[in-house]
């Protein structure tokens, strides 16, 4: 009798917790996970999350603050709520979520903002950005090698498309040495999480898988932690450059399990399963011209914009106006937050151009003093400059401040193994791929770079110094945005032909154990401390240097297989000579004289030494003599 009883109770009481659990309103997260007053545009898009929270109705009552409409879409699991803060001060906001009879209160946080919005000043041509792959280039002593409620990961630094367990902190114990090299901005590849499982020896070590817009990743640090490394980076005249993705996501994205709207991914069919799953997939064809191209037929076009780079990143839909509106919004969160000063945004022409262009538009009423740099992945000069703010070449604005200059790294690889002649070759194709200037809007905002992380290393395989001074003489003297990847300046190499890993190979003695240790004098080989001084030295007299900033620029035909770059401002005059030859060459100094007028002499910007302007100069093979005077 008294078990019977017990049963009953039991059953009785469980189903009394179901009923409980059916009233209850359930919120998972709310994002963005605060926001700020005074913004330009005073709406805030609040996107909920959490079991049957559709049906949910939402009142606030703080002074400023008003809910100005409720969005239900396509899953019962997502509310967005749109809030008006026009009038608001910063404070603890109660949001009432009400489901029947029963009410939940949530605090969201409204900041004051630190700055205004023309205060965030962004990088220009004045910086040069140092690229550096966290993951690959430092560990803190701190570091935790595994970390439980991660998808199931490896570190291995034998392998070079699993995790090394390079973090925040290694980056923070290193900024000394960025200074003592001379760039003044680091751009680091993305720190947002990256929880996607190891599979078959790969990982999404690079970042480019973003699981969580709002936290970074826990195995580089914590969101506090990235904005002390802003702050250090800042204290030492440092500046900081995040890198983004808006045209897609991880495939562990709570997102891609429970979509929000039926459109929220370009061509989400396939991943509802069944028979038919894999023929619904879209690749890609990464075919960017067809994206400008005024003949384009709509399936070419579809399959570029809309098709997924690989089965394991969703392509985001930016034509859905709230995944926009929430890709803007962290945009602007994790300025707000962080204090960065760039933002460099991957595979930009992927994207929806309509799209695209009404986030930067955006983005630059809000910061109009901020930058922002989009890959733009054709080598033709038009291409890229179609992209660039206010162009003529398109129809449509980006209002994209800077483009990558994929032309001009085009140009430089190929001519380091060619001889310069009187024709097209070698130093020929550089001087060929500047003639195209005048496509540009802004010549000065545009990022020039001789290799990254997703091409072969300049050296390759070798150590052809030569060539590199040369390539990076002209990277750092003409009027651009230079961008230098880590590692370059102790002769780091390595090629894709194997794996994209072994150009994104650890910076030697970042890691504990490393017993070649090129953060040091003593640690770096002779090889190694000759490049390291040179490009050292041409970086320090560079920064601040208005002749580079602010000069007219004149190039010279190669003459002789001489290539001759000049920069003038302000009295002051510099001239960037190259050899593109590997024979000894003769300079004719009066084929120059409308720049060197009347100078008898110069100075060697590397070793200080005088150069005599008064008779030809006699240069050795593939030498790169950089002066002023």
């Amino acid at each position: 009798m008294m078990r019977n009883m017990t049963k009953k109770l039991l059953f009785l009481f469980g189903c009394l917790l179901t009923v409980m659990q059916m009233n209850a309103v359930n919120i998972d997260r709310i994002e963005p996970t605060n926001w700020f007053v005074g913004m330009n545009n005073p709406s805030l898009q609040l996107m909920v999350y959490g079991n049957g929270i559709r049906s949910a109705n939402v009142f606030v009552n703080y002074p400023g603050v008003k809910v100005d409409s409720i969005v239900r879409l396509d899953s019962p699991d997502y509310l967005f709520v749109y809030l008006n803060l026009k009038d608001a001060k910063a404070g603890h906001l109660v949001l009432n979520f009400t489901q029947g009879k029963t009410t939940k209160k949530v605090s969201y946080e409204l900041k004051n903002r630190e700055m205004a919005g023309d205060r965030h000043l962004g990088f220009t041509n004045a910086d040069v950005l140092y690229m550096l792959m966290p993951d690959r280039f430092a560990q803190g002593p701190h570091h935790k090698s595994y970390m439980k409620k991660m998808n199931p990961y490896k570190e291995d630094r034998s392998q070079p498309s699993l995790r090394h367990g390079g973090d925040l902190e290694g980056i923070l114990n290193h900024l000394d040495y960025f200074k003592q090299l001379g760039v003044t901005a680091l751009w680091l590849t993305p720190v947002l999480e990256n929880n996607s499982p190891d599979n078959q020896g790969f990982s999404t070590y690079h970042g480019y898988a973003t699981t969580d817009y709002y936290h970074i990743d826990p195995r580089f640090g914590t969101n506090e932690e990235y904005t002390q490394l802003v702050r250090a980076a800042h204290k030492e005249g440092l500046k900081v450059v995040m890198d983004m993705i808006f045209n897609h996501c991880g495939f562990e994205h709570p997102w891609v399990k429970d979509m929000p709207s039926k459109d929220w991914f370009n061509s989400p069919e396939w991943l509802a399963g069944g028979k038919d799953a894999k023929s619904k997939y879209k690749q890609t064809s990464d075919k960017l011209a067809t994206v400008l191209d005024p003949y384009a037929s709509k399936i070419d076009k579809n399959e570029t914009v809309n098709g997924w780079f690989v089965p394991t990143m969703p392509d985001l839909n930016q034509r859905n106006p709230y995944v926009m509106r929430y890709l803007i919004q962290n945009s602007e969160w994790w300025i707000e937050t962080a204090d960065i000063d760039g933002i460099r945004m991957d595979t930009y022409p992927y994207a929806d151009r309509k799209a695209m262009s009404g986030w930067m538009k955006t983005l630059t009423e809000e910061y109009p003093n901020f930058n922002v740099v989009g890959e733009t992945w054709v080598t033709e000069p038009a291409y890229t400059a179609a992209w660039q703010k206010d162009s003529k070449l398109s129809k449509i604005n980006s209002y994209l401040p800077t483009v990558m200059d994929f032309s001009l790294y085009d140009k430089i690889n190929k001519a380091k193994a060619e001889e310069t002649d009187n024709g097209e070759k070698g130093l020929n194709r550089v001087y060929n791929s500047l003639c195209y200037d005048y496509l540009y809007e802004n010549p000065s905002s545009v990022m020039a770079f001789i290799e990254n992380h997703d091409t072969d290393r300049f050296l390759g395989n070798g150590e052809d110094t030569l060539a590199l001074k040369q390539a990076l003489g002209l990277l750092l003297t003409i009027d651009r945005i230079p961008q230098l990847y880590y590692g370059t300046e102790v002769l780091m190499n390595g090629t894709k032909e194997v794996t994209d890993g072994n150009v994104r190979k650890d910076f030697p003695g970042g890691f504990p154990g490393d017993k070649h240790d090129c953060f040091t004098v003593e640690g770096r080989t002779k090889a190694e401390n000759s490049m390291f001084d040179w490009l050292s030295k041409l970086l320090h007299w560079r920064q601040c240097n208005e002749l580079i900033t602010k000069g007219k620029q004149t190039q010279f035909c190669p003459h002789n297989g001489v290539y001759v770059v000049a920069r003038q401002y302000d009295g002051k005059t510099s001239m960037t000579i190259l050899n593109g030859t590997n024979k000894p060459a003769v300079m004719d100094v009066n084929r120059y004289m409308e720049i060197i007028g009347n100078h008898v002499s110069a100075k060697d910007v590397i070793t200080g030494e005088i150069v005599r302007l008064d008779k030809n100069l006699n240069l050795m093979p593939r030498q790169t003599l950089i002066i002023e005077f």
